[in-house]
């Protein structure tokens, strides 16, 4: 497969209207990966009533979470049909979630919107991540928190994410990444440090089991070869 046909992102409005169905496995595996998202970032982070963005939210299963745990939660993202998809959905769970469709490269919100952006699954595909990193500073208020994981790149990610993810297991559409586009926790380090954020902690995300599906369940992990996670801090204004 060619580099001009990896990173599809139009996967995210085909498969909008099964989103909350559970029909798709590959939606499912995005979906069981929020409770270690989670776990990770509610160390560092009491949601109950704080505004939260949702940058990359697709059909919304982060947002919902999230918004679960009393945040006052926006979504973007500029899949169309999923983002209709995330409004439905939480009208009919009958949460207050606001959704926008648009990039993470020109972000529409106010200076100092947000107490935290939370970015899973997302870094690896923008077109412009100094941009992103700098939207994302922008819109944080001082002493926010950014939220993030995204796929190291190296020979043993590209496996797991390419041959064996994609093209053995069907974890993923094929095409879904573009392993040139991952990134080294110390690039993205450097990205976050000229945004104006400041690094915190990172670990490792990954596969710890099956659920009776026979799908994957996640977990936090020790090693960061493949998936890592982490958080970055605004810092506070100077007086």
């Amino acid at each position: 497969m060619t580099a001009n046909t990896r990173n599809k992102q139009e996967i995210y409005d085909a498969a909008a209207t099964a989103w909350w169905s559970d029909e798709l496995r590959w939606v499912r595996t995005l979906k069981n990966l929020v409770p270690a998202r989670l776990k990770f970032f509610d160390r560092h982070f009491d949601w109950a009533g704080k505004r939260v963005l949702d940058l990359g939210c697709a059909g919304g299963f982060m947002a919902e979470a999230m918004a679960q745990r009393g945040a006052q939660v926006t979504g973007i993202d500029p899949a169309k049909e999923a983002i209709a998809a995330a409004r439905s959905h939480a009208a009919q769970s009958g949460l207050d979630i606001r959704y926008d469709t648009g990039m993470g490269e020109a972000l529409p919100y106010d200076d100092a919107a947000f107490d935290a952006v939370v970015c899973v699954d997302v870094l690896e595909h923008v077109s412009d991540l100094e941009q992103v990193l700098q939207g994302v500073a922008r819109v944080l208020k001082p002493g926010g928190l950014f939220f993030y994981d995204t796929i190291n790149r190296n020979v043993v990610a590209r496996l797991a994410t390419i041959t064996v993810a994609e093209d053995l297991l069907g974890l993923l559409p094929k095409g879904t990444h573009d392993p040139a586009m991952y990134i080294k926790p110390g690039e993205l380090e450097d990205g976050l440090r000229q945004a104006g954020l400041t690094p915190g902690k990172m670990a490792g995300l990954g596969p710890t089991g099956l659920n009776r599906k026979l799908d994957f369940t996640f977990g936090v992990l020790p090693f960061r070869q493949v998936i890592y996670i982490g958080t970055a801090r605004k810092p506070e204004k100077v007086t």
